[in-house]
């Protein structure tokens, strides 16, 4: 996985250059998330993965059913994608490119499980807590599960916080064992 990331790094931060460019920073987005769609369709894996295939061909092939969602630009990445043999790195492109773009909007996705049902109040004091501490506006979702016993786990970005009672539960009986 650390692997995909480093080579699809200088893929993102090209698009999202290229992006605040022209500052179409969602058009970008739009077509990097369509063209990991497309990638990870499994008949596109076949030809992508095809060993017959010129890497001119699996960009045509990508490019013809791509038409009609990208720019000008984006067909030109694509296709830079394609020639170098990175097609199958859109899906992973597209999320270090959203994270990009989080990061100059100074927005953060934070998702939030808890054991119980979570009021609208709770889920805003939580919202305005996390928007302080992280100095981000706090984009939150919200899901129940019951095994967590208690309590909550948050995780934004690459932030876990972990309060939830069967955590508590698990340091304790560790604790007590060793």
């Amino acid at each position: 996985m650390a692997e995909l990331t480093t080579v699809a790094r200088p893929y993102a931060k090209a698009a999202f250059e290229a992006a605040q460019t022209t500052g179409e920073l969602d058009l970008w987005g739009g077509m990097l998330e369509f063209g990991a769609a497309v990638a990870s369709d499994e008949t596109m894996k076949l030809v992508l993965d095809h060993p017959a295939l010129t890497r001119k061909q699996k960009a045509e092939a990508f490019a013809d059913i791509c038409e009609g969602k990208l720019n000008k630009e984006g067909k030109n990445f694509f296709t830079v994608m394609a020639e170098n043999n990175r097609l199958v790195l859109l899906p992973e492109v597209s999320v270090l490119y959203e994270d990009f773009k989080s990061q100059q909007e100074k927005q953060v996705d934070v998702q939030i499980e808890s054991a119980f049902d979570i009021s609208a109040e709770q889920e805003q004091a939580l919202a305005q807590a996390l928007s302080k501490k992280l100095d981000r506006k706090v984009n939150l979702s919200s899901e129940t599960h019951p095994e967590l016993l208690g309590g909550v786990i948050i995780h934004a970005a690459d932030l876990v916080i972990d309060a939830s009672v069967r955590s508590k539960i698990s340091r304790l009986a560790e604790a007590i064992n060793s």
